[in-house]
Parts: C-alpha cells; sequence; structure tokens
C-alpha cells in the first residue's frame, strides 16, 4: 500500500441535498430523510411569517443501493406532497364557497343602498335583509364544509403516512 492509497482510507465525500419545506411537513422531513441516507445538516427558517423552511441534508457519495434508495425517495416525496394537497384541499371548497355568499350578500348591499338613495324603503328593506344574512353566513358555511370536508379527508391522509411508514422501512432495511 503506498503512501497517498493510506492517507485516503478514512475519506468520506458528500453529495448534498437542500430541500424546501412548510414548516407543517419540516418534521416528516426530518424523520423520514435519514431512511435514504441523508443526515440533517441544517435547517434554516425563512423570514417571520413565511410558513417555508429550508432543511439541508448531506450523505455519503458512494452509499449502497443509491439508485434504489433514490427511487424510493421520490416515492416518499410524492407521498408528502399527495399529504399537502389533501391538507389544502379542507379549505379549499369552503373558502370558494365562503367568497361566493359573501359576494352575493355584497350584491344584494349595493342593490339595498341604491334603494334607499332612491327613496324605496319597501325594496331596501326586502334587499337588506338577505345581504346581512350573505355576510354572516360564510363565516358558518366555512366551518361547517371545513369540518366535513377534513372528516372525507382523514382516512386519505392516513393512507398516505401509512404508505410514507413503509417507503421509509424498505430504505431502511436496504441501508443496514
Amino acid at each position: 500500500m503506498d503512501e497517498t492509497t493510506r492517507n485516503c482510507e478514512g475519506f468520506v465525500g458528500y453529495e448534498y441535498k437542500e430541500v424546501a419545506v412548510s414548516r407543517d411537513m419540516e418534521g416528516v422531513y426530518a424523520d423520514g430523510y435519514p431512511h435514504f441516507g441523508w443526515t440533517l445538516d441544517r435547517s434554516e427558517s425563512t423570514a417571520i411569517g413565511l410558513s417555508t423552511t429550508f432543511l439541508k441534508f448531506k450523505r455519503d457519495r458512494k452509499i449502497r443501493n443509491k439508485a434504489e434508495l433514490t427511487r424510493l425517495q421520490r416515492q416518499f416525496e410524492s407521498n408528502v406532497r399527495e399529504i399537502e394537497k389533501l391538507e389544502q384541499s379542507k379549505t379549499t371548497t369552503a373558502s370558494i364557497a365562503a367568497f361566493t355568499i359573501g359576494l352575493i350578500g355584497t350584491a344584494f348591499m349595493t342593490g339595498s343602498v341604491f334603494a334607499f338613495l332612491a327613496d324605496m324603503i319597501p325594496l331596501f328593506i326586502v334587499l337588506a335583509i338577505p345581504a346581512l344574512v350573505g355576510w354572516a353566513l360564510p363565516y358558518f358555511s366555512f366551518t361547517r364544509l371545513t369540518a366535513k370536508r377534513a372528516e372525507a379527508v382523514l382516512p386519505l391522509i392516513d393512507q398516505q403516512y401509512d404508505a410514507i411508514h413503509e417507503v421509509c422501512e424498505k430504505a431502511h432495511c436496504l441501508l443496514a
């Protein structure tokens, strides 16, 4: 063994990965990536109030089963994105419904104001009642629709977490 080979035995070359994740999913990434050979190097938060965190990972370049680990990592990332979409879908329909009801209430209020300015008091009252209902109802419809959607989506989210668990378990076995 020559001198250069002896000095290089402890050398480890690393590859690096930076992942922008939502604060809600930061723990999932920090717990999941080590199963693919990555170690968390550091975490950097963006400006206060923003919901994104940057996680910086590193792993040995000469890791065994790298191609299979990369495939499993992509599957993991796909499952996490699906969870994020499902979480977001809880409020999407409810928001659209609440905005639409509020907009209709505003249209009635506009008609009511014009009726008042034209000294048509009976029409003013008739239009003001649905306007006020249209302004009060969005909150209640939003909370009801969000709860209903959350109940429907919860089993799907649990399935995705189970899939993540299986993928991480397979990857961990490849590393062992």
